[in-house]
C-alpha cells in the first residue's frame, strides 16, 4: 500500500516543478456549451484511489479541482445529482536516456575533440556514455456531462518529477492544476 501511494506521490509531484514547467494540452468537445451546466461532483471512487482507500493525492486533486470550479461558478454538489462529473487520475514511470558522445583514435578525430584531427599526435579518446534515469508523471481530469455520459472537457499535464515536488506534492498538485485550468473555457451558467 504504502509503495502504492509513493507511486501516485511521485506521479503527481511531477507536475509542477520543472523549469520549464508541465507540458499542457486539452479536449474540448465542440458541441459542449461549458455555459449551460451548473454543478458538478466527483465519482465515488476517483481514478487515484486504490481498492476501498482514498490516497492523500485523491484529497490534493478533489481539492484544488474544486478551487478551480468554483472560482469559475460552479456549484459542488456531494454525492449528485449535479450536471457534471469530474474525474482524474495520475501515473509515473521510470524513464531512461542514455546519451553518447563518439570518442576519437588516431590521427583523426571525431565528437568535441575531432577540431584536433591529429595535430597534437595520435590520441585515444574512448566515447562518453551517460545515462539518466528520471520519472515522468502524467495527470488527467475528465469533464463529464452525466447525462449524454459524454466527456465534455479533458486536461492533461506531463512532466518530468523533481525532488522538490516529491518532498510538496500538495502544492505541486495544486499548481499543476491551476495550469490546466487555464485551458478549461468555460464558466457556470447563470
Amino acid at each position: 500500500m504504502k509503495k502504492m501511494l509513493l507511486a501516485g506521490l511521485a506521479a503527481m509531484a511531477l507536475l509542477t516543478a520543472c523549469e520549464s514547467g508541465p507540458k499542457i494540452r486539452s479536449n474540448l468537445d465542440p458541441a459542449a456549451n461549458l455555459g449551460s451546466y451548473k454543478t458538478y461532483m466527483f465519482p465515488e471512487r476517483v481514478g487515484t484511489d486504490r481498492p476501498g482507500v482514498s490516497t492523500p493525492i485523491t484529497a490534493y486533486f478533489k481539492e484544488a479541482i474544486r478551487r478551480e470550479m468554483d472560482s469559475r461558478g460552479y456549484k459542488y454538489v456531494e454525492g449528485g445529482p449535479a450536471d457534471l462529473l469530474i474525474n482524474f487520475n495520475a501515473n509515473s514511470k521510470e524513464n531512461v536516456d542514455v546519451r553518447t558522445t563518439p570518442g576519437s583514435y588516431g590521427y583523426g578525430g571525431y565528437g568535441y575533440y575531432g577540431y584536433r584531427g591529429g595535430m597534437y599526435g595520435a590520441s585515444a579518446f574512448p566515447p562518453e556514455v551517460e545515462t539518466v534515469r528520471y520519472r515522468q508523471g502524467t495527470a488527467n481530469i475528465d469533464v463529464v456531462d452525466l447525462s449524454r455520459k459524454q466527456v465534455v472537457w479533458e486536461g492533461i499535464a506531463e512532466a518530468r518529477l523533481t525532488d522538490k515536488m516529491m518532498k510538496d506534492p500538495r502544492t505541486a498538485i495544486s499548481n499543476v492544476i491551476a495550469e490546466m485550468f487555464l485551458q478549461y473555457p468555460g464558466k457556470a451558467g447563470g
